[in-house]
């Protein structure tokens, strides 16, 4: 036991550290949602022709960090749960020795799909959660709406006049 203990010691170094204060997650738990993100909301190449920001550029896992800090402590709880699974576990059951964060984009992505068709209900639903804070991280920024031909909120835009010439 004492064996298994120093293993997750280690393989819980290393990460780099963020370029924000963190509020709720830990400097692992960043880099996870972070790396989770970059694959969750990767550009195709429409949107890197058409612009759109990466998941970086928006800040995505800082965004995470704030909203997991605003969360209920249970929900709290079961979400950095998850994140060690996607970390540590996850990638053993896809055949990894190394954890989430260091594997490259197709294996990343390799890992994410094995959780999002598992056939266990609670890991879909964490994958899911997962995917929710990621894309309201991401699609928060005005400058990812394009890809998505949206055009902003209708609320405080200028009336147009009859025409569509504002008045």
């Amino acid at each position: 036991m004492v064996a298994l203990g120093a293993g997750v010691t280690l393989r819980m170094r290393g990460y780099p550290e963020p370029t924000r204060p963190l509020v709720a997650l830990s400097t692992w738990q960043y880099a996870v949602v972070q790396h989770a993100a970059r694959r969750i909301a990767a550009l195709d190449a429409s949107a890197i022709t058409a612009g759109a920001p990466d998941p970086d550029q928006t800040d995505v896992a800082g965004f995470v960090d704030g909203w997991v800090a605003r969360m209920n402590p249970r929900t709290r709880r079961d979400l950095l749960r998850f994140l060690v699974f996607v970390e540590q576990v996850a990638p053993l059951g896809c055949g990894y020795l190394g954890r989430f964060t260091r594997l490259d984009a197709a294996a990343q992505d390799q890992v994410l799909a094995s959780i999002e068709g598992s056939s266990h209900a609670l890991l879909r639903a964490g994958f899911e959660g997962l995917k929710a804070l990621v894309f309201l991280g991401y699609y928060r920024d005005p400058r990812t709406w394009s890809v998505m031909g949206y055009d902003g909120p209708l609320l405080g835009r200028p009336e147009s006049a009859p025409g569509g010439a504002a008045r």
